[in-house]
């Protein structure tokens, strides 16, 4: 009975653990480093990734990856599994005081009786 106590607290351990490792790993915002958690990328296919991204924007699919140097449809197969774009925001306007935004509409001044 005891050892099936110490093999479940064990295992039980080391849920999280399988968790983390079981995340897609996001092509646009990940370094280096986390480019190469994902088995099939090593450093010079991370850096293609990151100068990719950098040149040309996020990814918006992860079919997009085939565009990076190095990286084939075969290859992509065998990624997709381990990675995701998460969600792909629309570029922001150049200018944040852009006048076409609704202005508010002025209180009513109240009349006096």
């Amino acid at each position: 009975m005891r050892r099936f106590l110490h093999i479940l607290i064990t295992l039980l351990a080391l849920i999280p653990l399988l968790a983390v490792a079981a995340e897609a790993v996001n092509i646009n915002t990940a370094n280096e480093a986390g480019l190469q958690q994902v088995k099939g990328i090593g450093p010079s296919k991370a850096r293609a990734i990151i100068e990719y991204r950098e040149k040309n924007g996020p990814f918006a699919s992860t079919d997009a990856l085939v565009n990076v140097p190095g990286i084939g449809k075969k290859s992509l197969e065998q990624l997709k599994p381990q990675i995701t774009v998460g969600t792909v925001e629309a570029p922001k306007p150049a200018n944040p005081e852009d006048k076409t935004k609704a202005l508010p509409i002025p209180a009513k001044s109240e009349k006096k009786k």
